[in-house]
């Protein structure tokens, strides 16, 4: 997968998953905290009430108790990521 493949499908990720439930909102964090450094993405998971149920972030609630769901590709770029030519 090149980067431009991994961007193409992280994009249309967060596009789209926002339409099988969940609140906007928390999908937006989750999506600003996935892109930032470590210690912002600290911040805005908390200050959005987010709850981190498994250490790699794959699993996540909000406050009302609806999963968020988040595939690796979205949290780190894969070891076998090939450079865009």
């Amino acid at each position: 997968m090149t980067a431009a493949q991994l961007k193409y499908k992280r994009d249309e990720f967060w596009d789209t998953q926002p339409h099988y439930g969940g609140d906007r909102n928390i999908w937006d964090a989750l999506k600003a905290a996935c892109e930032a450094d470590p210690d912002t993405c600290k911040l805005l998971i908390e200050s959005a009430g987010i709850i981190v149920a498994a250490p790699d972030m794959t699993v996540c609630y909000d406050e009302r108790g609806f999963k968020y769901e988040l595939p690796k590709f979205v949290l780190s770029d894969p070891v076998n990521l090939v450079k865009d030519e």
